[in-house]
């Protein structure tokens, strides 16, 4: 009978559950009600939980103070989408409790169970039962149950905990309609399970890849550069990364890319799975390749070596130089200002529309990938200004702005709750240089709540909501409350989201054309919708977004 848990078992634990969750996104992805094309809960909780699992995997012995500072801020910071904030504010809970304690017994994991909801609890404005809240909460019920009636075997305990747990789980569709109707149930509870299960076999001892560098799919094996010689090395850098897509990624733009790659280097592997594609190359000057992927989204898990083994941190240094001094060029060029503005947004013309309204910083980012509470602080840093707003623009990103917030000490941070773009542009053209930022705040953000906002998107698989049958490859129209017009033409679809978002009070309607559809076919919708609507002024512009044919809204 094993009774208390160290720092070392702990981290391996923690391993384990990360490892669980990453194999098991895909599955958790297909829990998701909305079915469509975005950064999805699976995906959303391992970026989370691989950001701190990179820290806890490179400690070697480990103290429980280290170990609880490296789980907490790795989560933290990493954290993205709503179900991502969540599990970090549950690990920031938990470690609160554990982190000055040398062993864990059952005592002490209850106290941290308990800890680690309230934490969550309190990071949710609106907390709604039947999510990964839930799930917590049950996990942490059992737990105190089997510490208040005495049980010290850690082994039973953490059985009993998951047992109930699952069961608090499969109830989630009894508490939110919407799950029992699509016939699933709640994907971050899921993803929470996961994590706890994969501890629990860390724990029996069952034997567990702790590796967190590896790509999440790889359909194809990389060489391994250090085993040539060097005589026979005709490119010097064997570079590694990972893209996390903000932008479509088809045949098209995977055939320019590894013709790109092949200019400037060989042993070329480009491997694109969903959301992210999985990048080698021997090349002279990995910068090169770096520049030309961050045209698709943003990096991860870069690794340059040395084939002639050189100095490794210069090579990397070398490798990432060009973006960096860029960076810098930008922040030595930014005056300082008493109000900034940070938006989050994707597509050429929606950002020149945000840059031309006056935000300062662009993160690249919204439905296709979620950023990070880090890429918030990193993107505040880079605004030199007393107060800044931040524009999240998608419900899924307002957690991590939040948590942003609360993270910075040395500027006044003011997140207005943007759920859409349309939003975010309400929200920044009704800002007043005269009024207060306390004024300005409050009226911003009774302002969007004047927007109403439709997008249209496909479906990725079979599902019914709203009572509406969905099929994989339909195109949704889909509203501020859920989705408006199912079909199998974008004009239709789009049109009829219209009519279904419009009402006598409403007076102006503009339409963001994506990147997918022709300017033609846009006037001809923006015709359209004036013919029907005559008492509404009508606005067509070009947004550029991926994914989203059209976003349009109406006020």
């Amino acid at each position: 009978m094993i009774n208390t848990i160290d720092a070392k078992m702990l981290a391996k634990m923690f391993l384990a559950g990360a490892q669980n969750l990453e194999s098991k996104k895909e599955w958790i992805n297909d829990l998701n009600v909305f079915p469509v094309p975005d950064g999805d809960t699976g995906t959303n909780m391992t970026l989370t939980i691989m950001s701190a699992a990179k820290e806890v995997a490179v400690m070697e012995e480990p103290d429980m103070v280290s170990l609880c500072k490296a789980i907490s801020s790795g989560s933290l910071r990493g954290a993205r989408g709503n179900s991502g904030v969540i599990l970090s504010q549950l690990f920031r809970g938990f470690t609160k409790v554990i982190k000055e304690k040398t062993e864990l017994d059952v005592a002490i994991l209850a106290d941290a169970y308990e800890k680690a909801v309230e934490t969550a609890y309190k990071a949710v404005m609106k907390p709604k039962e039947g999510t990964i809240l839930t799930v917590a909460k049950g996990a942490a019920t059992r737990a105190r149950e089997l510490a208040d009636e005495g049980c010290t075997d850690l082994n039973l305990f953490l059985d009993e905990v998951i047992k109930y747990a699952d069961e608090i789980l499969l109830q989630t569709p009894e508490m939110l309609p919407v799950l029992k109707q699509a016939g699933v149930v709640d994907s971050g509870g899921q993803g929470l399970m996961q994590v706890l299960k994969g501890a629990y076999e860390a724990f029996l001892g069952k034997e567990i890849d702790f590796s967190v560098e590896a790509a999440p799919q790889q359909a194809a094996s990389i060489p391994n550069s250090k085993m040539q010689e060097e005589a026979d090395i005709k490119y010097g850098y064997c570079t590694e990364f990972i893209i996390m897509l903000s932008r479509n990624f088809n045949i098209k733009n995977e055939m320019d890319f590894k013709e790109y790659l092949e200019s400037i280097g060989d042993s070329i592997v480009v491997v694109a799975d969903d959301d992210v594609v999985k990048v080698h190359v021997h090349t002279n000057d990995p910068g090169l390749a770096i520049q030309k992927a961050l045209k698709y989204g943003a990096l991860s898990n870069m690794k340059i070596d040395n084939m002639r083994l050189e100095h490794q941190e210069k090579l990397f240094h070398d490798g990432v130089k060009a973006q960096e001094a860029l960076q810098e060029e930008k922040e030595e060029q930014m005056p300082h200002k008493e109000v900034g503005f940070i938006a989050v947004s994707v597509g050429d013309g929606i950002n020149e529309i945000f840059k031309g309204l006056g935000v300062d910083y662009i993160i690249e980012g919204g439905q296709t990938m979620n950023p990070s509470t880090e890429d918030m602080l990193n993107a505040i840093e880079k605004v030199n200004a007393d107060t800044i707003f931040i524009l999240p623009n998608n419900k899924n990103i307002i957690l991590a702005a939040n948590q942003a917030q609360m993270m910075v000490e040395d500027k006044r941070i003011i997140v207005i709750p943007t759920k859409t773009v349309p939003q975010g542009i309400t929200a920044i053209i009704n800002y007043v240089p005269d009024m207060s930022p306390e004024d300005n705040e409050e009226n911003m953000k009774a302002e969007i709540g004047n927007v109403k906002t439709g997008q249209v998107t496909y479906a990725v698989r079979d599902t019914v909501i709203d009572d509406k049958e969905i099929k994989q490859g339909d195109y949704m129209g889909i509203g501020d409350a859920g989705i408006l017009s199912v079909g199998g033409e974008v004009p239709d679809v789009t049109f009829s989201m219209v009519r279904e978002m419009m009402n006598e009070d409403l007076e102006l309607i503009s339409i963001y054309y994506g990147q997918d559809i022709a300017e033609d076919a846009a006037q001809e919708l923006k015709e359209r919708v004036e013919e029907a609507f005559p008492g509404c002024d009508v606005e067509l512009q070009y947004g550029g977004q991926p994914i989203y044919y059209y976003i349009i809204s109406a006020e």
